[in-house]
């Protein structure tokens, strides 16, 4: 059984979106192979004492997005490591177009936001 992250109830995330992350980085970090069998639902949901319908919905979740395939009566599969890289790149382009909006909405224009990108995002 692979060693398991945890869910943190001050987290402002709702959990199921802390067991995508969690299973998302387990499987860029190779502790879930690609190919490799997930926890069951049940089996998830008992060892993070969390409902079964939550961990369905990451798992669901996950599937619809690619990182994950499920097999009818085998269990759910990570999918290959280019695929968990584009996820994790889309998931983490989707944070950064929110974080450019915030910035632009505090007066900062996009050439700026762009410059400070190049620059490495060093703090000035």
């Amino acid at each position: 059984m692979v060693s398991l992250f945890t869910v943190n109830y001050k987290d402002p995330r709702p959990i199921y979106e802390q067991v995508k992350h969690g299973l998302r980085q387990m499987m860029l970090t190779g502790e879930i192979p690609a190919g490799g069998r997930l926890p069951s639902v049940r089996e998830l949901a008992v060892q993070l004492a969390i409902n079964p319908n939550t961990i369905q919905r990451a798992y669901r979740e996950l599937e619809q997005e690619g990182s994950i395939c499920s097999v009818p009566g085998k269990g759910s599969f990570a999918q290959d490591d280019e695929t968990q890289h584009q996820v994790a790149r889309m998931e983490l382009f989707s944070q950064l177009e929110e974080v450019v909006e915030k910035l632009k909405e505090t007066g900062l224009s996009t050439e700026e936001i762009c410059a400070r990108i190049q620059d490495g995002g060093v703090s000035r």
